[in-house]
């Protein structure tokens, strides 16, 4: 099933509820080639957030910053055949229908972010997983001064660079985190009638 497919299955009255159901339905494959599965990281992040008392729309970005990997069809070890599946454009175009953009737009611009840190902290490359490596180079590696300056323009680059960390550290599989239902509340929070 294509990202339009998918879109369309996710376009019940009850946005929230479609989301739930979408990780319950493929939250279980792998998360690149990390330890933890797609559900894991998310949940992770998403606790990361709780902990760093986030409002609910950040709390909710880092849950659904890689939705994006849910709502397509490749394969996961599509990195290594070097195949960028632009997961944050297709989660944000996903998410802008539904969540605001104090949501939609760390979640567009966590892989960013992540090029970002690496143009402003070179020592910030050598803290990703090699998974987050290989994923770098296909992404356009770090951002040059132009690509530096726009980033900082967007109101919401700070809410980013608070994911792309949690993002980073959400990849252990030993982390004990809430179940997914322990969320609803942040994701009807952020939601938009």
């Amino acid at each position: 099933m294509g990202v339009a497919n998918r879109d369309a299955k996710c376009a019940s009255a009850d946005i929230v509820t479609d989301i739930l159901q979408l990780f319950r339905d493929r939250g279980n494959s792998a998360y690149g080639f990390e330890a933890v599965s797609q559900l894991q990281h998310a949940l992770q992040s998403a606790t990361l957030a709780l902990a760093a008392k986030a409002p609910s729309e950040l709390v909710s970005a880092a849950l659904l910053h890689d939705i994006g990997h849910l709502l397509h069809e490749l394969p996961d070890d599509a990195p290594d055949h070097g195949i960028d599946d632009h997961h944050e454009n297709s989660g944000f175009r996903f998410l802008e229908r539904h969540f605001g953009p104090a949501t939609y737009e760390p979640v567009r611009l966590h892989v960013a972010a992540k090029r970002y840190l690496c143009a402003v902290k070179p020592e910030y490359h050598e803290l990703l997983s090699e998974p987050s490596q290989t994923s770098l180079r296909l992404q356009g590696g770090p951002m040059n001064a132009d690509e530096v300056a726009e980033f900082e323009s967007n109101p919401y680059y700070q809410q980013a660079i608070d994911l792309r960390y949690w993002d980073d550290i959400a990849k252990d599989p030993e982390m004990k985190t809430p179940a997914l239902e322990a969320f609803e509340v942040h994701l009807r929070e952020a939601v938009i009638a």
